[in-house]
């Protein structure tokens, strides 16, 4: 049985919300004195992410999203920051896991929470693309663990290649 196609309506809003994430990217400050510095590259096409957090009580209290690359992996980045910021850092996990999940499976149907995230669930239905949505989600993921692994009390490093 054929998939339902979406409504035209609908791809124009979600790409209007992926371009305008592309263009005016959201978070885009460096921080000053970031607890946590994590990079991720994507060799195969070249896009760049390095997120900047702080955290206070448990929860990230800022983002700082900056790289360069296609108009996807940025804007899933600067998406990152909008619903990440002020969430506890157990809750930012669960976000990797609903968004990975939307980018990966083509018939999973994204949570509302997810709100403007959810422009970018066409990407499950372009493999090569999927890599360049999830760089940032991945690199969140590096820097979180290396966060816990190494204590809250000094500033960490991180690299993530996909």
């Amino acid at each position: 049985m054929p998939q339902p196609q979406p409504e035209p309506e609908f791809d124009e809003l979600y790409r209007e919300i992926i371009l305008d994430h592309y263009r005016s990217p959201r978070h885009h400050q460096p921080l000053a004195n970031a607890q946590v510095v994590a990079e991720g590259y994507n060799p195969l096409c070249g896009d760049e992410v390095e997120l900047q957090l702080n955290f206070e009580n448990g929860a990230i209290s800022d983002v700082s999203v900056q790289g360069r690359g296609c108009s996807i992996s940025q804007a899933s980045g600067s998406l990152l920051g909008d619903i990440v910021l002020g969430k506890p850092t157990d809750e930012a996990r669960r976000l990797i896991g609903l968004v990975t999940n939307m980018l990966t499976d083509a018939e999973a149907e994204p949570p509302e929470e997810l709100g403007d995230l959810e422009a970018l669930q066409g990407v499950a239905k372009f493999p090569a693309r999927v890599k360049c949505a999830t760089l940032a989600w991945h690199t969140l993921e590096d820097g979180l663990k290396q966060r816990e692994a190494a204590g809250a009390d000094r500033p960490i490093v991180t690299r993530h290649d996909e």
